[in-house]
Order: C-alpha cells, then structure tokens, then sequence
C-alpha cells in the first residue's frame, strides 16, 4: 500500500550514492531523469532514453555530473508523486526550515499522452518553495566532463563539454551568477528553474505554475483510461505510470530501463545497458497494458515491434528506439560505476545472441495485433510481404528450438537447449496457425498445429526429471531449476494445473526461494552462466510464481506471495530489477519495466480469479 503522507526519513549515502530506493522517476515520453531524495539529479540522457547522458553521477559520484536543487544543512527528506502524474515532489528539511521542490519533465499545453507526436517540451522543471522558517539553497549544474556557461538577458546558455551537439538555455525567476549558486528564501518564496534543450526559448514566457499544471493536467487525463479494481490498486496504478515513463511516447517502443549499468550484486560485473527495446518485453507489456484499459500504448507498441522486424529482416531480439541495432558493447573507464561497481557499459552484447524465444515473441505480438480493435475497425488484409515473413519465422521455429542459445537471460556461456526456448518455438507455431486459421491466410496451418502439438508434448516429456519431480531448465532432463519454467502456462504453452506443471511450481517455489516470495532465476552451480559470482532475486519471478498458484487455485498462497513482492516497493511505489533478500536493498537497473509489468499482470489475474473470471 502505497503512503500518501510519507515520513521524513534520514538522507542514506553508501560509497557516496544514494540507496536506489530513494530515486523517483520523471519524463516525457522521450527521455527521463531520476530524481534523489536530496535533491539531485544524478541521471539524465539527453536528447533521449539511449543518448549520452548529461548527468550520470548515478555512475560515478564526483565525475558523473549532477543537477542538485538543495537547502544547506540538510536534514532528512521524503518525496511522493502528485496523484496519477508523473509530477515528484521532494521536501526537504534542513535545520533553519523546510522546502519543497517540485519537479518534471513537462509536456506541451493540452498534450494528450497517447498521441503518437512527442506531447515533451524538451524542458525539466525545478520549482522550490519554502513551506516553513528560512532556507539557503544552493544550485549546483555540473554536466559530466563540465562545461562553459554564458549569461543571456533570459539566463544562462550552456554548452557541455563532452556533448557540443547540446544547446542547453537555463532560467530562473532570480539572478544566476553562473552554474553553482546559493539563493536565501524565506517562508512563502519560490525558486524556479527551467533546463531545455533542443530549441529557442529566449522569448518563451516563463510560467512554471502553469507548465506543472499542465504536465499534471495531461497525465491525469491519460490515467482516465486506466481500468482495474483488485488488490494493491494504489501500486497498480503507479506501476502503470512508470510503464509510461519508459515509454517512447513518439516511436512505441519501451525502454527495459532508462538507465544502464547498475550492478547486480554491488561490487559485481553483471552491469548492463537497458534503455533499448525487447521484443520479448512487448509481448509481456502489451498484454498487461490491455488488461488495464491502455489500448493505445499496447497498439502502439505492437505495431512497433512488426515494423523493426519487418526493417531488420532477420529477427533480432532488441533494438534501439528507432527500430535499429543496438550499439556494440563498450567499457567507460572514465566512471567508477554505483558504488564502485564497474565496469560501466554502454551499448549492449547480448543484441547479436541467439535466442530462439524470439520466433514465439514476434508472433505472439503479430496474434495480439491482429486482434485488436484498431486492427479490426480497420478492415485492411495482411500484407502479403508481412505474412510471407511471420510464417518464415514459424518455419525456421520449427527447426531452431533443437539447437543451443543462450536463452531468456541472455547467458554468456556456451548455449545449451533451453526448455523456454523451446516453449516459445512452441508458441511460434502455435500463434501461426491461429493467425492462420483465423484469417484463412496460405500457409501449413494444420502442419504448424501438428508441429506445436507435439512440441509441446516433448517439452513435458524431454524436460521431465523423474528423480526431481520437475520440469528442468534444459530439454536433456537432468533436474536443474530456472524460474522461467514459470512462464509456460502465462505463454500457454502448457496449463498451470497439469501434474507436472504443478509439481515444477512446487520445486521452483521451495529450491530457488529467497524468502518472502522472492526467487533467483537460477541457482549458480547448477547453472553456470559464464560469469563470476552470484545474483539478487529476480522481481519479475516471484510475480510468476503468483500467477501460477492463481491459475492452480491455491489463491491465498498467491495472495501472500503478490503482497509480499508488492511490500518490497520503494515509498514512491517502483522496484528494481534484483534485490538483494538478505538486506532488501535495490540492485540492477532502476526501474525496472518487467517488474512493473508484474505488479499489473499478477494484480489482475488474482481479481479474476477471485471473481471467477477464466483468465
């Protein structure tokens, strides 16, 4: 549940950086920043999610760069969302008073959410406000690598050093004497500034009030779509704000997480670039955005994943925003990484594995489209040249699911044959023959059915370790555990109440436990993934283990399990990646869009199934 009035806590730093638990999340469809408990911006891409970073002291605390808006002497602090927005106020008490600072990336007059222009105005607001006593706030703007500022009669322009492609204009509603600046209010006085980027605004009017009113007034009315009434609403609705902040408002695509490189454990190298798209996300996020009355951003996403893979040919299993490869891997030796946890890296290595799940991924957002109402309200055919390329994918899924990949997590081991995988060839042809059948489009429908029939019936069988009781993680047997066994009945591959999926749930739940309803994808020695040391649990799959009990019945246990993982939320309602079970601290990207996909997903098969709706 999330508090509305929150306690002032203490301002934490670990190494010099916050806990992840005290960042909040802002954006506007095109990029994002993460706001800090005291005050700062420690991460800000600009012009967008997977551009350079501005500000990314998130990696490196004294190189990285920040946007600090802060009273002197600061105390202890708290920040909550306005209601249904995107719109964070953090308050912040010091030992002569108390501030707050409201903060956004803020959106055009009478912008609707779900257009597909970009509704952002290419401009972060910072307004503080003292609420009680005396307060002397300092301004602090130090892009990574610094930069020159110069004074205009509207502010100040700023050209970074390591990005002169950025014109950055900074005002305010007082004098700024340069880029670092301490300011003395009093009850009742304001402090605003307005960082844009992209364009002129020398002759904009500066009216902060009503550019948070208006960013306000845009989400409020986008979260009129929103349809749901089952447990943890409250989370349920800010899980699906956060959705929409790692959405590309402009092009669909959803970003895995804004940011990159946030360990997993600390002091591990398990560090990653998320700000790109996957498909395997897509099919995962459109189906939980539906189910809550988002349409829009569901269609919109769908359409574009069939456009990337139609652009790129052969499938890849993550692109850029455009729809285009993802950047080579590379190391930043410049940054310490969060808590000194490097290496930083940008660009990510895991675009050119093989991974056969991607056949099922596409297709089974292909299905999904194809039954939409925009689609159907449309009356157009499939187009020859799209359907020639869906059913290929069938094909080669018929044959791919025999030979090793590296799987849903993306190991950097030698490949193996993945149950998942296999699974998700399974879907491949399964989806085939549905849009198939369905449309009376060419093609082997009734031989692709066969095809999935009997693959599914391998998978029971070949997975199937007699000794352990469960289902393993590979198509040879052999009783090793992976939490993605759980995703089989959510894919349909087979049902959650089949003797063996059932018993595969009871071993997952007892040997990969972390306690409390959190589950490790795997366990390390019995799954080598080809890097050192362990791993946080995984969020997204003590969500998996919910449905499943949900769709087995057992609907207190699933209730007790969905609870738990919904109490792990920070006080602004987000969740990571990992966490850690022995401290509860936040590990890996932040935050994390499969985990918020999870809080949607388990929240509404629960409220079916206790209202006796088939899901």
């Amino acid at each position: 549940m999330l508090d509305p009035d929150p306690p002032f806590r203490p301002v934490r730093r670990r190494e010099g950086y916050l806990p992840l638990e005290d960042l909040g999340l802002i954006g506007d469809g095109t990029t994002a920043a993460l706001v800090g408990l005291d005050g700062s911006i420690p991460w800000m891409c600009l012009p967008r999610f997977d551009s350079d970073p501005l500000f990314c002291g998130l990696l490196d605390h004294t190189r990285g760069g920040h946007f600090t808006l802060a009273p002197q002497d600061l105390v202890e602090a708290r920040q909550r969302y306005e209601p249904d927005t995107g719109v964070l106020t953090t308050e912040m008490r010091s030992t002569t008073g108390l501030v707050r600072v409201t903060d956004a990336l803020t959106v055009r007059t009478g912008a609707d959410l779900t257009d597909d222009a970009p509704a952002g105005r290419c401009e972060l607001v910072r307004s503080a406000v003292v609420l009680s006593g005396d307060v002397r706030l300092r301004v602090d703007l130090e892009p990574r690598g610094g930069g020159t500022a110069q004074a205009l009669f509207s502010g100040l322009e700023l050209r970074p050093s390591r990005r002169p492609d950025l014109r950055l204009h900074l005002r305010s509603n007082r004098a700024l004497p340069g880029l670092h600046s301490t300011h003395d209010l009093r009850q009742g006085e304001h402090l605003d500034l307005v960082l844009s980027w992209g364009r002129f605004h020398r002759h904009h009017r500066f009216q902060v009030d009503t550019m948070l009113a208006d960013t306000a007034d845009a989400w409020r009315r986008w979260m009129k779509h929103f349809g749901y009434s089952g447990p943890q609403e409250a989370l349920v609705r800010r899980a699906a704000i956060t959705l929409k902040l790692c959405d590309d408002w402009a092009n669909g695509a959803l970003v895995a997480a804004p940011t990159s490189s946030l360990p997993a454990p600390i002091g591990g190298v398990r560090n990653w670039d998320y700000r790109y798209a996957w498909i395997r996300d897509a099919a995962y996020a459109v189906f939980a955005l539906r189910r809550i009355g988002f349409t829009g951003e569901a269609d919109a996403f769908l359409g574009w994943v069939l456009d990337a893979v139609e652009q790129s040919r052969s499938p890849r299993i993550m692109y850029n925003l455009d729809g285009g490869p993802v950047p080579d891997e590379i190391e930043d030796t410049e940054l310490e990484g969060y808590r000194r946890s490097g290496p930083v890296r940008w660009g990510n290595g895991a675009a050119d594995q093989r991974q056969h799940d991607v056949y099922g991924e596409i297709l089974d957002c292909a299905d999904q489209w194809l039954r939409t109402d925009q689609w159907l309200r449309s009356g157009r055919e499939v187009q020859p040249a799209l359907w020639a390329g869906l059913a290929g994918l069938a094909d080669t899924a018929e044959q791919a699911w025999r030979q090793p990949d590296q799987g849903i997590w993306e190991v950097r081991s030698d490949g193996r044959v993945f149950t998942y995988s296999a699974g998700m060839c399974q879907v491949a042809l399964d989806r085939a023959a549905a849009i198939g059948e369905r449309l009376g489009l060419p093609g082997p429908t009734s031989a692709w059915r066969a095809s999935a029939d009997r693959l599914r019936r391998r998978i029971l069988e070949e997975s199937w370790d007699e000794d352990a009781q469960t289902l393993s993680a590979h198509l040879d047997g052999g009783g090793a555990l992976d939490a993605s066994l759980l995703a089989l009945p959510l894919r349909h591959v087979v049902p959650a109440d089949h003797p063996r999926m059932a018993a595969t749930t009871t071993a997952v739940a007892e040997r990969l436990s972390a306690g409390d309803g959190l589950l490790y994808r795997y366990l390390h020695e019995e799954s080598p993934d080809g890097l050192p040391g362990d791993e946080g649990a995984f969020v997204l799959c003590g969500f998996w283990l919910a449905d499943n009990l949900t769709a087995q019945g057992r609907i207190e246990e699933a209730e007790k399990v969905y609870a738990s993982l919904c109490a792990r939320a920070s006080p602004l309602g987000l969740l990571p990646e990992q966490i850690d079970p022995t401290t509860g601290e936040f590990m890996g990207n932040f935050p994390q869009a499969f985990s918020h996909i999870g809080i949607i997903a388990s929240g509404v098969n629960l409220a079916r199934a206790k209202a006796g709706v088939r899901t």
